[in-house]
């Protein structure tokens, strides 16, 4: 089926948002398309528009970015969940979040020791 000129607006200006945000994170392409489970080409097509972005895409998408659907697709009058820049707490976990799974379950276990001998300092004080 082909696209028709108001889609390929649509899904340009999608596409152009997937990217800055990406950007914005600091994720690469091949990151993101890990992330998601498709190769990077597809990844690249859909932030140049060539290709719809799969529906049931969208939340995983819009999550891994740190938005929302609607804001992902360019709805007017989306709200944001949070108001001024994200804390860096927050882009950490987005970035990790953007990691391949292997590597999301290192960091957790870095993390687990750092609370855990955290909580045992505090404790022993």
């Amino acid at each position: 089926m082909a696209i028709s000129q108001d889609e390929r607006v649509f899904f340009v200006a999608m596409g152009e948002r997937i990217a800055a945000l990406r950007k914005t994170h600091a994720i690469t392409q091949a990151q993101l398309a890990t992330t998601l489970a498709v190769s990077q080409s597809a990844m690249n097509a859909y932030e140049q528009g060539q290709r719809r972005v799969p529906v049931s895409m969208l939340p995983p998408l819009a999550r891994t970015l740190g938005v929302s659907v609607e804001e992902l697709i360019g709805e007017a009058g989306a709200v944001s969940r949070k108001r001024g820049p994200a804390s860096a707490l927050q882009r950490h976990m987005d970035r990790i979040s953007a990691l391949p799974k292997t590597q999301q379950k290192f960091v957790m276990q870095v993390l687990d020791s750092v609370i855990s001998a955290s909580g045992t300092t505090q404790a022993q004080r």
